[in-house]
């Protein structure tokens, strides 16, 4: 079924409902169980001291650890309209985010809209970078447009578990295992100049994919 036209199945509405009703309280219990080791934090702090506030960006991979570690601080995330996209704003929901639906292939100039909104009124706001449909570890612009238009900075991070699960998915998730470690490396704040042209916006996408590969080498070590 195309993921347009995916409500028209009662099957996979009720899916889109169950799965948060499911979903969050296991991710809840392994949440507890887990070891985290951070840095970088600070970086976090900072720019909100500073009067701004963060435009936080990972790979889509990392969705789970992303939204337990980040729990309950009123982030707004960028979500696809699709089934995945659906039962993901759900799940999120619990663990207090608010969401912008739309994606790079529909809605999307109405959800960074709104997630411009959002950071006016004081709100930190998120992207899976490479979302909803990749490819993977690629980024998408939009977190990088929104810098430019805002003068709020991308705060990019990254998170690996010690031990995992990795789902047959485009973006390989990896689900922690109950009792491992997990690290969360979060980087210096990645500015992007109000007058930046489309050519050195794409050129920065480049920068930001070989900071979030550095950002990986370093949460990988933390856990070795």
């Amino acid at each position: 079924m195309a993921n347009t036209d995916w409500r028209s199945s009662r099957l996979r509405r009720w899916e889109a409902a169950a799965i948060p009703i499911l979903g969050q309280p296991v991710l809840s219990m392994l949440n507890r169980t887990l070891n985290w080791r951070d840095e970088g934090i600070d970086h976090l702090d900072n720019v909100v001291r500073g009067g701004r506030q963060p435009i936080m960006a990972f790979w889509h991979g990392r969705i789970f650890h992303a939204t337990v570690r980040f729990k309950h601080r009123g982030i707004v995330v960028m979500i696809s309209e699709n089934f995945d996209g659906e039962w993901i704003a759900g799940l999120i929901h619990r663990f207090g985010y608010a969401t912008a639906r739309g994606s790079t292939s529909r809605g999307g100039l109405r959800a960074l809209l709104q997630l411009k909104r959002e950071l006016a009124a004081g709100k930190p706001v998120g992207f899976a970078l490479d979302g909803p449909r990749g490819p993977a570890r690629v980024a998408q612009p939009g977190a990088l447009w929104l810098a430019k238009a805002t003068g709020n900075p991308v705060i990019p991070f990254h998170l690996e578990a010690d031990r995992f699960w990795t789902l047959r998915s485009w973006d390989r998730t990896q689900i922690p295992k109950p009792f491992s470690t997990v690290s969360v490396v979060v980087g210096e704040p990645f500015e992007v100049a109000p007058d930046t042209s489309d050519a050195d916006l794409e050129a920065a996408g480049r920068l930001l994919e070989a900071r979030l590969a550095a950002l990986e080498a370093r949460a990988l070590a933390l856990v070795r």
